[in-house]
């Protein structure tokens, strides 16, 4: 049984923040931008307040091969478009998604309960960067 939790402004705010964007923010990039609206916060409220929409089911915790968990508000299946250049994560949704687990699951004597997908290459903003050098 879930715990029975007070609303709190700041657990608000960070959860909005986060569903707000399609980059996938750090905890600490999370710190530094809500820092400057809400003075008081400090980086472990941001932690235990993350840790509690995890637990929620608000926010999934994704590692993109930098070393920083990053969070992410979408639950279901989608996939990912990690840039070589700046390192962003940002959503890529395909139609295909749910066809693949299920061909999957078809093909396989294993319990399939889902996949991941990550293509990288160079996002729009840093191809436009480099024409423009």
């Amino acid at each position: 049984m879930k715990p029975i939790r007070r609303k709190s402004k700041q657990r608000e705010r960070i959860y909005d923040f986060i569903r707000s964007r399609m980059d996938h923010p750090t905890a600490h990039h999370v710190y530094e931008v809500l820092k400057k609206e809400m003075p008081s916060l400090s980086l472990g409220n941001v932690y235990r307040n993350i840790n509690i929409l995890v637990e929620d089911g608000l926010l999934t915790r994704r590692e993109f091969g930098d070393g920083n968990e990053h969070y992410d508000a979408i639950p279901g299946l989608h996939y990912h478009f990690i840039c070589d250049t700046c390192k962003s994560v940002i959503d890529f949704p395909m139609p295909l998604q749910g066809l693949i687990t299920k061909k999957a699951r078809n093909m396989s004597k294993h319990s399939i309960s889902g996949h991941t997908i990550q293509f990288f290459g160079t996002c729009e903003k840093c191809r436009k960067r480099k024409k423009g050098r």
